[in-house]
């Protein structure tokens, strides 16, 4: 029996001109299944998964076109039942199942550069969601790798940034792999129009689908920030809905009195955070990130509302909470501007704007961004010292600071000490700079004269 249902398959295979799967059929007499039910496949895919509805149905859709899938979760600071997405996708059918914790490497890989360069995104967006992506790339790219897997899959959307930013980081570490983006694919997209059908597809396959409603919009949590789009709040004009924020507690229900806090930064990444009336101290980069979070989250630091430009080329109106990368924004700005050259700093900012360009738009492994980080990583060595903060009401009030590099000279400076500079000098600097003005507003003066 076994031999003639090999035959009938390899019959249906040729005919076809591909590889089909089939139900386990049993054998009579044995009770197993035959060995038929294991058919060779179109290759191996890694499924950057969720565990959620559309990556859940992502897995199955690709099953049943014939691919053998390995799913990755990346645990990356997000609060998620990773045991339970674990026993989801083998229960679905992956070949294998990564849960990987990024959340060290991260903070560590990912995050401080970003603060080095004080990266922040058309002057409001400090590039959580942007920052995150390569991080969890590069390890779907290794697992690829290793799993000797041809293909990696993902379930972002045709429309927005995290298309570009996964599968730029997919080419450039590995140059021949090949990408199964769902969501581009007019045979999927056409099949699943909203999310109802994927519902229905979810209960013919056995998927298990979400008992609660789904929040009226969509929304990526990871260690940096929560950011909420889509549904509606797609409307500009639209408040955000009271109880959308989970990471931060709104200004007004903080509470009445102000956390002090102690940054020490060297080389522009902090490496220490102390509660200066508790005395509490972090000293590794997961736990100084995850406590600055909780200090911030308890204030309601960190909570913009803005429309920016993708990419892509469109406007989006996103949402942002980012409570412990708001305070490091602020702190490793005040450090420094107090211990850099005007000049180094001037050239320094240019370089965090492009950087923060590059991060949105996906081209963190490009040559050009190795270079502006290794720019931004040489004008850091001098960016040293302490920095004290209170977090107060939504807000993040710098202090004092103190540093053994600063450039700070409180003789040159004070107007109670003369010290060495003169006075008199100040004449001479004020009258060569007032020669272009001089000129400018003559031949103003001349022109107007004649008409």
């Amino acid at each position: 029996m076994i031999g003639d249902f090999r035959n009938c398959i390899t019959l249906i295979n040729f005919l076809y001109g591909k590889s089909l799967y089939f139900p386990c059929i049993f054998c009579p007499q044995t009770q197993q299944p035959p060995l038929t039910c294991i058919i060779m496949s179109k290759g191996t895919v890694v499924l950057a998964y969720s565990g959620g509805l559309d990556t859940s149905c992502i897995l199955v859709w690709l099953k049943e076109e014939g691919y053998d899938v390995i799913t990755y979760l990346a645990n990356i600071g997000q609060v998620e039942d990773f045991d339970a997405a674990k026993k989801k996708a083998e229960s679905l059918g992956a070949k294998k199942v990564f849960i990987e914790d990024l959340r060290a490497e991260f903070v560590e890989e990912f995050i401080w550069p970003s603060v080095q360069a004080s990266a922040i995104y058309e002057d409001r967006y400090l590039l959580g969601t942007s920052v995150a992506r390569p991080c969890i790339a590069r390890r779907q790219i290794q697992i690829a790798r290793q799993e000797g897997a041809q293909y990696v899959s993902h379930g972002a959307t045709g429309k927005g940034n995290d298309q570009i930013r996964f599968e730029l980081t997919c080419y450039a570490l590995y140059p021949e792999v090949q990408i199964i983006a769902p969501w581009r694919i007019p045979e999927f997209y056409n099949r699943f129009v909203g999310r109802k059908d994927l519902m229905e597809y979810a209960e013919k396959n056995g998927i298990p689908v979400p008992v609660t409603p789904k929040a009226p919009w969509s929304m990526d949590a990871n260690l940096m920030h929560i950011s909420y789009e889509s549904g509606i709040l797609e409307n500009p004009k639209s408040h955000a809905p009271a109880g959308l924020y989970l990471m931060t507690k709104s200004p007004e229900d903080a509470p009445n009195s102000p956390d002090v806090l102690e940054i020490e930064f060297k080389k522009g990444v902090p490496i220490k955070v102390t509660h200066v009336k508790e005395g509490k101290s972090k000293d590794t980069p997961l736990d100084i990130f995850s406590y600055l979070n909780e200090m911030g989250g308890r204030h309601g630091v960190g909570r913009i509302d803005i429309v920016e430009n993708r990419f892509i080329g469109m406007k989006s109106r996103g949402i942002y909470e980012t409570p412990g990368g708001t305070i490091l924004y602020h702190a490793h700005l005040d450090i420094e501007t107090f211990t850099m050259d005007r000049e180094v700093r001037r050239i320094k900012q240019g370089l965090g704007v492009k950087f923060a360009e590059m991060l949105y738009n996906g081209f963190w492994y490009s040559p050009e961004c190795e270079f502006v980080r290794h720019c931004i990583d040489k004008s850091q060595e001098r960016v040293e010292g302490k920095v004290q903060l209170s977090v107060f009401k939504g807000q993040v009030y710098i202090l004092g600071r103190e540093s053994p590099k600063s450039l700070y000279n409180e003789d040159l400076v004070s107007m109670d000490v003369q010290g060495d500079y003169d006075p008199c000098d100040a004449s001479g600097f004020i009258k060569i700079n007032a020669v272009r003005l001089r000129e400018h507003h003559r031949l103003q003066g001349e022109h107007r004269s004649k008409h």
